[in-house]
C-alpha cells in the first residue's frame, strides 16, 4: 500500500450547525464542494475549528461520513480522531477508518499534563490500531501538552506516522521538526501566518483555518511557492493578516463562523458555551469583510 503524501493546502473545516446546534448537512456538503473547486489539496474535518471537543462520538462519525461521501475521492479526507484518552481515540480511529477517510489527524491528549513517554505510548497505541496514515497534531496552547521534537522524531519511525501539524506558533519549532525528521515526513504549518515561511524552510504545506474563507488565496500561497513565484506567494500570504487579527474578537470558532455567514455560507452558530459575537465585534467583522470585498478578495 502506497502511503499518502501529505502536502499542499488543507482547510481546517468548521462544522456548520443549524440554529438548534445540530449538524447542517446541506451546508457541510456545500463547503466541501466550494473548497475542492478552489483547488485545495485535501480536506480536514473534526479539528479544533471543527469543534471536535464539543461533538459526540456519533456526531464525529456523521461529519466524517458526509465529508467522505461528498468528496467522492476528489481529494484526500483527513479526520480528527484525537480524544482525551487512548481508548476512545483508538475506537474513534477504527470507526473513522471504516467510514472511508484517507488519513487521521491525532491531537495530543488534553486536560492532564502528560510526560513525553506517556504521549509516545498514546500515539504508538493508536498507530498500531489502524492502517491509515496518521498526522500528529500539537497545539499546546489549547491542550496543555506539547510533543517535543525528540518524541516526534521517534514517532516518525512508525510506518504510518507520516507528518505533523504544528500549531505551536513557534517557527523555531517548525525548523527543528524539519531538521530532525526524515525527508518523507511532512511538516505542516498549523499557524496560518507561517504558511509561506514553513514552505520556504522545507515544510510541505498547511492545515489552515483561513482556507475556510479564502481557499483560493491560501492555495495560491502554495502554488506560487511551488512555481518559484515567491513575491506572488508573499502577496497571497498577506491577504490573511486582517482575518487572522480578527480571530481575537470572539471565542474560537465564532469569528470564523460569523465571517462565513457574512459571505453567504451557512456556518451557523458555534456550539455553546461559545457565545455569538457581541454587536461591536460583529460590526468589526462586517467592516473587515467589506474591505476584502472592495479589494476584490471576496
Amino acid at each position: 500500500m502506497t502511503m499518502l503524501e501529505v502536502k499542499g493546502i488543507i482547510p481546517a473545516m468548521v462544522t456548520p450547525l443549524d440554529q438548534r446546534e445540530d449538524i447542517n448537512e446541506k451546508a457541510l456538503r456545500e463547503m466541501v464542494n466550494r473548497y475542492i473547486e478552489a483547488g485545495v489539496h485535501g480536506l480536514f474535518c473534526l479539528g479544533t475549528n471543527g469543534e471536535f471537543f464539543n461533538l459526540s462520538f456519533e456526531e464525529k462519525l456523521e461529519v466524517a461520513q458526509i465529508v467522505v461521501d461528498e468528496t467522492r475521492g476528489r481529494v484526500p479526507v483527513y479526520a480528527g480522531a484525537g480524544c482525551a484518552g487512548t481508548g476512545e481515540t483508538r475506537r474513534l480511529a477504527q470507526r473513522l477508518e471504516q467510514a472511508g477517510v484517507d488519513a487521521l489527524s491525532v491531537i495530543t491528549p488534553y486536560f492532564l499534563t502528560y510526560t513525553q513517554p506517556e504521549l509516545q505510548y498514546h500515539f504508538e497505541a493508536v498507530a498500531g490500531d489502524t492502517s491509515l496514515p496518521i498526522v500528529l497534531y500539537t497545539i499546546p496552547a489549547r491542550t496543555g501538552n506539547t510533543l517535543s521534537v525528540q518524541t516526534v522524531a521517534k514517532l516518525a519511525e512508525l510506518p504510518n506516522v507520516v507528518g505533523i501539524k504544528d500549531s505551536s506558533g513557534s517557527f523555531d519549532n517548525i525548523l527543528q521538526l524539519i531538521d530532525r525528521t526524515p525527508e518523507s515526513f511532512s511538516v505542516l504549518a498549523g499557524t496560518d501566518s507561517l504558511i509561506l515561511s514553513t514552505l520556504m524552510a522545507g515544510g510541505t504545506g498547511a492545515i489552515a483555518a483561513t482556507a475556510n474563507i479564502f481557499p483560493s488565496a491560501v492555495t495560491a500561497i502554495y502554488e506560487h511557492w511551488r512555481a518559484g513565484e515567491y513575491e506572488q506567494a508573499e502577496q497571497a500570504q498577506r491577504v490573511l493578516r486582517d482575518l487572522r487579527a480578527s480571530f481575537s474578537l470572539g471565542t474560537l470558532p465564532s469569528v470564523l463562523k460569523a465571517v462565513l455567514d457574512e459571505i453567504g455560507l451557512s456556518a451557523g452558530p458555534a456550539r455553546r458555551p461559545v457565545a455569538p459575537l457581541t454587536p461591536q465585534a460583529l460590526e468589526e467583522v462586517r467592516r473587515m469583510v467589506t474591505g476584502y470585498v472592495e479589494r476584490g478578495l471576496l
